[in-house]
């Protein structure tokens, strides 16, 4: 499976109607409703928010809507088209400003579809890779050592608090997990503490 690395946007026009699909990486459903709440801010004039979204790492959570489109001429769509594009943790909203000429049940279909097929196309992806999260907390006199085993082993940091020690939170593969620990503690040679958080 692969996930976006960032916010995309394409637009189509069919019939004078304008679809503008704006894809967004999510990670619950409370973040694909945060989403298409905020792309509605976004467009205040818009006919209809239309949305997919294709969540977790199978891709087998899904969540989809018509927004007062003719059932299953719009949300639906939409999903079969992301739904194969091996993508997860993604909402595409496509916004519909509409053009004077009725589009019929088929023509949606295609127009809705075809908006998620152009906006997949303008989405950077990466792999999808299993991370750990960690916390450790390390002596200043560490801080360079352990900053390059933190390269060496693709480490991401989250936040770092400067006080009478170091306390650093991140994420890393976790088939990277065990080496870098083995690394950290070596390095700090007892003066490091790290624990896995389970996120």
């Amino acid at each position: 499976m692969l996930i976006p690395t960032g916010r995309a946007e394409a637009e189509i026009e069919v019939r004078r109607s304008r679809f503008i699909a704006i894809a967004i990486p999510v990670h619950t459903m409370e973040e694909v409703k945060e989403a298409v709440l905020s792309v509605r801010k976004e467009h205040p004039g818009a006919s209809h928010v239309v949305h997919a979204a294709v969540i977790g790492n199978a891709g087998t959570m899904y969540s989809s809507s018509d927004d007062r489109e003719p059932k299953n001429t719009a949300g639906r769509p939409a999903l079969e088209v992301l739904k194969g594009s091996g993508i997860t943790d993604i909402a595409v909203a496509i916004v519909r400003y509409f053009g004077g000429t009725l589009l019929g049940t088929g023509g949606l279909v295609k127009a809705y579809g075809d908006s998620v097929k152009e906006v997949l196309k303008a989405v950077r992806t990466e792999p999808l890779i299993e991370k750990a999260s960690f916390r450790m907390i390390l002596p200043y006199n560490a801080y360079t050592l352990i900053k390059r085993i933190m390269d060496a082993n693709e480490a991401t940091v989250s936040s770092e608090t400067f006080d009478i020690d170091i306390a650093i939170e991140g994420t890393l593969p976790s088939s990277l997990y065990d080496s870098f620990m083995a690394d950290a503690m070596d390095a700090g040679q007892g003066r490091i503490l790290i624990e896995r958080i389970n996120t």
